[in-house]
């Protein structure tokens, strides 16, 4: 093996070594500059992050019951959601202006790269635009709070 191809491998080997350490994280975006190569691994934990119940009961057992006139279908439900992330840290806006109406509200439609809000940082008003389409579930963050990098702003519930 060449020199070229050993320092190929060693950044394969050092990537896939940054991509495991991010795995479960909330971490969306990473940079990385070293010897003039610079990587940057961008990801989308909220569309991963699942939260799965430690133990199941099943319809029947001891310790579940149902209310009066429930069926089994409707014993058990998931919020089937996702998350649309901040990919930065700064102050959360719902609307382009006070005086506005919000960019969107609980049960309207969005269409992937619909602007859903705002967030300023360092003075500056970046965009928020939805990753997917769907209806909008609930909004997460509260108007004129800080969120940060990773917080989850509004969720919508798949078409």
């Amino acid at each position: 093996m060449d020199t070229d191809e050993q320092k190929m491998s060693s950044w394969i080997e050092r990537v896939e070594d940054l991509v495991n350490m991010l795995e479960g994280s909330t971490i969306g975006e990473f940079a990385l500059t070293e010897a003039g190569t610079e990587i940057i691994i961008r990801r989308q934990p909220g569309l991963v992050m699942v939260s799965t119940p430690t133990h199941l009961h099943s319809i029947g057992q001891p310790g579940v019951q149902l209310a009066p006139g429930a069926s089994a279908a409707h014993a058990v439900e998931t919020d089937t959601s996702v998350a649309i992330i901040a990919p930065l840290t700064g102050v959360y806006y719902s609307a382009p202006s006070p005086s506005s109406p919000p960019f969107v509200s609980v049960g309207d439609v969005v269409q992937t790269g619909q602007v859903i809000a705002m967030i300023e940082a360092m003075k500056v008003f970046n965009e928020i635009q939805a990753e997917i389409s769907g209806r909008v579930s609930e909004l997460v963050a509260t108007n004129g709070e800080v969120v940060q990098k990773g917080d989850a702003l509004i969720r919508i519930q798949l078409a």
